[in-house]
């Protein structure tokens, strides 16, 4: 499922980021892929120790838990600390598929997260930066993405995406894994509908009999696929 979910940093909050992230350090983003992705791969990121990336992140975690979209569409289980990139001068992520599993910590405290949701979280607007789109392929074509700042876009890990050249000025995002609750995604887009159907059915005829059962029906099915 491909969805597009507004506002979720505020505009005081992207300015904060902004802010930040201009005087940070930023190093080569091929550190944190493998052999493959370092060959397309042409941007900038925060290091993963650095103070600025945890300091940001956990702001970034604190508004994905106080937006229901977020967590309607994602059902997460857990999410892994989000990262931040910068591309600029022609910097670009050619076509690749984002690993299976992440891993985050170190020694005896390192965790591994099956990556089902795939996040780009936009800190620049539009018309800030020339290219930087985000395309994303699936079975009905490739989709074109670039959203204003704050916006977020959710995507399955599995789809194949890359990320256009940017030819002027800078494109800034937060980006980060979930894995779900529910691990398929085919699944987790038929309890969308049925949690936006029955909102709106709520919204439009509060006193409908059918939103007991229908509420129901939604719990048991998440109950069916959900792995804890």
């Amino acid at each position: 499922m491909l969805l597009h979910i507004p506002n979720v940093l505020s505009a005081e909050d992207v300015a904060g980021f902004r802010r930040a992230l201009d005087a940070a350090d930023w190093a080569d983003g091929r550190e944190t892929v493998g052999h493959q992705g370092a060959q397309v791969k042409r941007n900038q990121q925060l290091p993963d120790a650095s103070p600025l990336k945890a300091e940001l992140g956990q702001h970034v975690l604190a508004a994905l838990e106080r937006n229901p979209l977020f967590f309607a569409a994602a059902l997460p289980l857990r999410i892994l600390p989000p990262r931040f990139n910068r591309y600029t001068g022609g910097g670009e992520y050619g076509f690749h598929v984002d690993g299976s599993v992440m891993s985050v910590g170190h020694g005896q405290q390192r965790t591994h997260i099956r990556s089902d949701i795939s996040c780009t979280l936009f800190l620049c607007e539009p018309e800030e930066y020339e290219g930087g789109e985000l395309v994303i392929s699936d079975t009905y074509g490739e989709h074109e993405v670039k959203l204003p700042a704050g916006d977020l876009i959710v995507y399955p890990s599995s789809s194949l995406h890359k990320v256009q050249p940017v030819t002027h000025g800078a494109r800034l995002a937060s980006f980060f894994w979930v894995q779900s609750l529910v691990r398929d995604d085919a699944h987790r887009r038929l309890l969308w509908e049925m949690d936006m159907s029955i909102q709106q059915l709520t919204a439009d005829v509060p006193q409908h009999p059918s939103l007991v059962s229908l509420t129901g029906i939604y719990h048991n099915l998440l109950r069916q696929w959900a792995e804890t």
